[in-house]
């Protein structure tokens, strides 16, 4: 048998159909699609290791993820082979070999997040699943002084959703932008890493600031005081994308 290779493979996938990243009961993930299609490829089980883990209704441009095996396949042609096997919303755009020491989770250095929304007065039938839809004016010079508060290393306590497993809430936000091309706005978060819905959490109170149903510096009382209900409702899960994770050496 060949030595073991650890494969990390960049994938894409749009979200609608599938219950989250992570394999579960009540419904299919992406996850589990990826590894049906590496059990035919290999004939055996086969654990994926997702870089995050997005929620119902969330898509992805670059989520990371590895796995081990002894295959005689290059790391370079993963994507050829999984890609005939897996549906059409999902596709694995690039492997390649990496150290065993890396993990596709706890070795990311950093991850960008893309938040969409579509503000006009009539919905979108296309960009239903792609966008949050907010029918009213939102004030982007609002929204723009609100978001420098996110900047820097804080304890981001109250941008968690209930329940989350974190051991520290504590993070470390590099970008926090948005931007805006005709009824489109597009939010672009990089960090360290993120809290459960932190992302989301994010966006729906930048959205209750640009409508003016927060004071603008709602962001920094939601660090200050660590409360919840000082931020704005969670944004819809559609809205929201993974665009990357980096490792070091990237």
């Amino acid at each position: 048998m060949n030595p073991s290779l650890r494969i990390l493979l960049t994938l894409e996938y749009e979200g609608t159909r599938y219950a989250g990243w992570q394999r579960q009961l009540n419904g299919p993930s992406v996850q589990e699609e990826v590894e049906k299609a590496l059990e035919k490829t290999l004939e055996r089980h086969v654990t994926l290791t997702g870089a995050s883990r997005t929620d119902a209704g969330v898509h992805a441009l670059g989520q990371r993820a590895h796995f081990d095996t002894g295959s005689r396949i290059p790391p370079a042609k993963w994507p050829f082979v999984l890609n005939t096997l897996l549906p059409r919303d999902i596709s694995a755009v690039a492997a390649r070999e990496v150290p065993e020491t890396l993990h596709a989770r706890f070795s990311a250095l950093g991850k960008r997040y893309s938040y969409r929304i579509l503000n006009r007065p009539q919905p979108s039938a296309i960009l239903r699943d792609f966008s949050a839809f907010v029918p009213l004016p939102l004030d982007d010079e609002r929204m723009a002084r609100a978001l420098p508060a996110l900047l820097g290393r804080h304890d981001f306590a109250a941008f968690a959703a209930a329940g989350h497993s974190a051991k520290t809430t504590v993070r470390t936000i590099q970008k926090a932008e948005f931007t805006r091309e005709g009824k489109e706005l597009r939010l672009v978060i990089e960090g360290d890493a993120f809290l459960y819905n932190m992302v989301r959490i994010i966006a729906g109170t930048l959205i209750a600031i640009g409508l003016g149903r927060l004071d603008e510096d709602a962001f920094q009382r939601g660090i200050d005081t660590g409360d919840r209900l000082a931020l704005g409702p969670t944004a819809p899960a559609c809205g929201l994308t993974l665009e990357k994770v980096w490792y070091p050496g990237e």
